[in-house]
């Protein structure tokens, strides 16, 4: 039976997760290796010079055996194909991420570092996210459906699939729109609210200003027009 890992950035706990492993399960042995809290935009960080923890968690999807780890979804990754899962998985899963993970973002999101290191020790890799939006009736439509399209379809050395599942409701989706490229375009425009103090220190706050324009072809364009979109990601060459 194939063997299929998951984790995310989100935390064990997080809804996208639980949603996919249910999905996953029906495509084989799921097996879950997660942090135990929050870890978005740590992108492809790992713990080099200390250690972490992992322990096996309660989980509400039957069949699932889940792991909380302290590590960074990297770590979750290297740990669960190197000592967790017998023999290694055969695929891994990462996400369903809360938030888009399209255009520039890639470099920052954990949820995609996670698959990259997938990908960098040879396993066949899936990124998925959606929108911060609480409707995930276009998600829970076509994830199965998704699945079943990719989890053998070959990408090249230290490359994934990513998908991103766009918020409009079901009846608003226009579709699948696959081979998207990468938007070289800013998702988000950051600039810093600074504030300054009696000491002579001085305060740094990101404040994030979405950017919704898109070249056409691209993995934003698909999402801000409500398709579905299926493109692939390098990490090395």
């Amino acid at each position: 039976m194939r063997k299929i890992l998951i984790t995310n950035d989100d935390g064990i706990e997080a809804g996208g997760l639980i949603r996919l492993a249910r999905a996953a399960a029906k495509f084989g042995e799921v097996w879950v290796v997660a942090p135990d809290s929050q870890r978005s935009a740590m992108s492809h960080s790992i713990n080099l010079h200390g250690s972490f923890d992992a322990w096996e968690a309660d989980f509400p999807v039957e069949g699932v055996r889940a792991f909380a780890c302290t590590g960074t979804p990297a770590d979750c990754v290297r740990i669960g194909v190197l000592n967790i899962v017998p023999d290694k998985p055969d695929v891994v899963f990462s996400g369903i991420n809360y938030g888009y993970n399209l255009a520039t973002d890639l470099q920052y999101s954990a949820t995609v570092g996670a698959a990259f290191e997938a990908a960098f020790q040879g396993i066949h890799t899936i990124a998925f996210s959606e929108h911060s939006d609480p409707c995930h009736e276009v998600t829970d439509r076509y994830l199965e459906e998704i699945i079943a399209e990719l989890i053998d379809e070959p990408v090249g050395k230290n490359e994934i699939h990513n998908v991103n599942f766009p918020a409009c409701p079901l009846s608003e989706c226009k579709g699948i729109l696959r081979d998207r490229i990468v938007s070289d375009g800013v998702f988000y425009q950051d600039h810093y609210d600074e504030t300054h103090s009696a000491n002579g220190r001085t305060t740094y706050t990101v404040v994030g200003v979405r950017r919704w324009e898109a070249d056409e072809g691209t993995d934003l364009r698909a999402v801000l027009d409500n398709y579905i979109s299926i493109g692939k990601a390098k990490n090395i060459t």
